[in-house]
């Protein structure tokens, strides 16, 4: 985010007329992009600890959280179990169906193989046009694996390192992928409840 304008600049932004308008526009574009974080913890339990951490700092109106999930993996499963954060999810929060596809095509594709690769294909494309590309959900799929957990969360006007400090030290890892208004819209179109 970029830094407030200094007194000399407020001052030479004020001599044109627009500038500072434009920059309060740029900046209120900006803070209204939301972002999709995918935070790897590395025990099966982490990613679900830190849950009142963020309810905490969402109450405190520090960050914005529209939704999020939690994919927990037991070392001793072959597959992870995922949930929806209901009590962190903000009203007009995404449906189950966007984090089951989502899920679904980072962790439970790859062990249905080739046949339904190619219908996956097409589902994943879907979500490359809201702005969750390939390279997301392999870095996700090469990251999380059995005796680990991950959350993920889609804000906005949150800091990534505010977010960050409330894990225990050491504890998390980020995967991130920038969504534009634009992408939210299309997100929010397909699969809002």
């Amino acid at each position: 985010m970029p830094a407030p304008l200094r007194p000399a600049a407020r001052q030479r932004a004020r001599g044109f007329p627009g500038r500072a308008d434009t920059a309060v526009i740029q900046r209120q574009k900006e803070i209204s992009v939301a972002t999709l974080t995918a935070w790897k913890f590395p025990t099966p339990e982490g990613a679900a600890q830190v849950e009142e951490a963020l309810l905490s700092l969402q109450k405190q109106s520090l960050i914005q959280i529209h939704d999020a999930a939690v994919v927990t993996w037991p070392a001793d499963r072959k597959q992870p179990k995922t949930k929806q954060l209901h009590n962190l999810a903000a009203t007009g929060a995404l449906s189950g169906t966007f984090w089951g596809m989502l899920f679904g095509l980072i962790f439970f594709v790859p062990l249905l193989g080739a046949a339904v690769g190619a219908a996956a294909g097409a589902l994943g494309g879907s979500l490359a046009d809201v702005g969750i590309d390939d390279d997301f959900i392999a870095s996700v799929r090469s990251e999380v694996e059995p005796g680990t957990s991950a959350l993920f969360l889609l804000t906005s006007d949150a800091v990534v390192d505010r977010i960050h400090e409330t894990f225990p030290a050491g504890s998390a890892e980020l995967i991130r992928s920038n969504l534009s208004k634009a992408d939210e819209a299309k997100l929010r179109e397909i699969f809002e409840d």
